[in-house]
């Protein structure tokens, strides 16, 4: 009996005196399910987060709902990326290239993307790196071919050619409206166009695979010389369907030269 009382008495000042099978059960399946919650919103790995912003930089979209709130500064546009290759390391390789809408078989800029994690050392997630492609012209429409007319993967490689840039994209603060963001270091990389001596990029990647992006070049003095003002393009996917009808804008082809030669000439390093 004594000992008994005394286990009672050391269960009671550990707190579980008293405490019925179901309530230790209950309080241990509360445990437990605390931990499997920890474990099911850890924080993505590396790797994930570069597969995450690979296919959300896929794709074809457009800037036609922008274009068409503000027509003055902004025009619709096609954004046209798909995967090309991967290297031994795991980083994606995706061709890029933007076009206006009318004229989707013209692209007037072709890039290749390196999309990989950031370094350990970097406080950052994703490293989305921008290159020059060796024989553009060989590459145009490239996502719209069927993939056996295609470059093939090895031959991608070899044709990746000047590094233009690297944005460095971290996950969105809980809270925000975008999933990923970043930008180029502040004193951006070298560029010539129309009088630049260095330019800026900044990237959004929001949900349903929507992104932002602004590009601009900067002279000696930090004046802006090329790019748009005020906020960057949204690019959003458009269901095949509406494309008939995408955008009710006229201006003269001469007009899209010009102006596609401005803001996104083949010249530029971006």
């Amino acid at each position: 009996m004594g000992t008994g009382s005394g286990s009672g008495s050391e269960s009671n000042e550990n707190g579980w005196g008293g405490a019925g099978p179901g309530v230790v059960l209950k309080t241990l399946v509360v445990i437990g399910g605390a931990i499997l919650l920890r474990r099911l919103t850890k924080s993505n790995t590396r790797w994930d987060h570069t597969r995450l912003v690979s296919r959300s930089l896929t794709g074809q979209k457009y800037s036609k709902e922008q274009a068409a709130r503000d027509s003055d500064n902004y025009f619709n546009l096609r954004w046209l990326s798909c995967p090309a290759a991967e290297m031994v390391d795991s980083s994606k390789i995706l061709y890029f290239e933007k076009a206006f809408w009318r004229t989707p078989h013209k692209p007037f800029r072709q890039r290749f993307f390196m999309v990989k994690p950031c370094p350990n050392e970097m406080k950052c997630d994703v490293e989305l790196s921008t290159y020059a492609i060796r024989d553009a012209e060989e590459y145009k429409n490239f996502c719209d071919h069927p993939k056996d007319q295609r470059s093939q993967p090895e031959e991608v490689i070899g044709d990746v050619a000047e590094h233009l840039t690297t944005i460095y994209l971290k996950r969105c603060e809980r809270g925000k409206h975008c999933l990923y963001e970043g930008s180029t270091p502040p004193d951006g990389f070298p560029n010539t166009w129309n009088g630049a001596t260095y330019c800026t990029s900044e990237l959004s990647v929001l949900k349903n695979n929507e992104i932002h992006s602004w590009d601009r070049g900067y002279d000696d003095d930090g004046n802006q010389v090329w790019g748009v003002k005020g906020a960057p393009y949204e690019f959003k996917p458009a269901p095949a369907s509406s494309f008939v009808d995408m955008f009710p804008l006229n201006f003269p082809q001469s007009m899209e030269k010009r102006i596609g030669g401005y803001l996104f000439s083949e010249n530029d390093r971006l």
